[in-house]
């Protein structure tokens, strides 16, 4: 199975967006994925149509109470599951609080899972992991990127938006020397962009030479690259929350669709090819 988790510490710029509908993707692409909602907003859950509290369990249950992953999972569409998140996972700091290895404590659920680990019953083992994190670097995000092989982060091409993005690669830093050696950056997806105007173009080449230059580039995001797709900004992103449903159902022929269906291309190939494939903004 592979592992992604879709983190920003900004809020606004298209994580819980990207997370549910490159899931979805995937899973339309006939891959089996499990998204698992680390958000106490819980968007990401109310995004497929699974009310907070309709479930038993929650992902909070999963990392405070011992539940299994495979307890939590709640079915959401072809080949997709969520394990869906509450209100109460933003107690979850208090609730650790003491406890050795809570940063992670996902990791060890992952790997108890028989779905999750390729020991499941045929036709049931997922074949990719989708963590869409709170807008924090807070132990849930911690939590994310100790289970996960990679980070795929969203960024609105905004000035204000790269301020915070160093930080975000020294906490990718950080889980890679001391907790997680395999975690790397897979890339960085622009949201919310707008091809006709100017500052779009000058950021997305701005992130693109951050990553080319230099050759003091740490190991766990040396092979980063800005992703060729780009999610242009479109209302039918934007809508679809609300009526519980992925931009594929709620609007299959729009710009959201066919951004969304390319990136699921390009993290798909990416697993072949070890990296992902840059192109300059023109």
């Amino acid at each position: 199975m592979r592992a992604i988790a879709v983190a920003n510490q900004k809020g606004g710029v298209g994580k819980t967006t990207t997370s549910v509908n490159l899931a979805v993707a995937l899973a339309r692409s006939g891959h089996r994925v499990c998204l698992v909602d680390l958000d106490p907003q819980a968007h990401a859950t109310l995004h497929v149509g699974v009310t907070p509290g309709s479930h038993q369990l929650s992902a909070y249950d999963v990392l405070v109470a011992g539940e299994s992953l495979a307890a939590a999972c709640v079915p959401a569409g072809d080949n997709l599951h969520v394990v869906p998140s509450h209100i109460d996972l933003s107690a979850v700091e208090v609730a650790l609080t003491g406890q050795a290895g809570r940063e992670s404590i996902l990791k060890k659920r992952i790997e108890a899972d028989p779905r999750s680990t390729g020991s499941g019953p045929d036709g049931e083992n997922f074949d990719y992991m989708v963590v869409d994190c709170p807008p924090s670097l807070g132990l849930l995000s911690l939590n994310a990127m100790a289970a996960v092989d990679e980070v795929l982060l969203p960024l609105q091409p905004h000035f204000l938006a790269l301020h915070g993005l160093s930080k975000l690669l020294e906490t990718i830093e950080l889980v890679a020397e001391h907790v997680n050696p395999r975690l790397r950056l897979l890339g960085v997806v622009l949201c919310m962009y707008e091809g006709g105007t100017r500052l779009a173009a000058e950021v997305g080449r701005d992130v693109e030479a951050f990553f080319t230059a230099g050759a003091e580039r740490h190991a766990a995001w040396a092979t980063a690259r800005v992703f060729a797709t780009r999610i242009r900004r479109n209302i039918r992103l934007a809508e679809a929350p609300s009526f519980g449903q992925s931009i594929f159902d709620y609007a299959p022929e729009s710009h959201g669709a066919a951004d969304y269906e390319a990136l699921a291309a390009e993290v798909d190939q990416a697993a072949a090819c070890g990296r992902v494939d840059a192109r300059r903004v023109a």
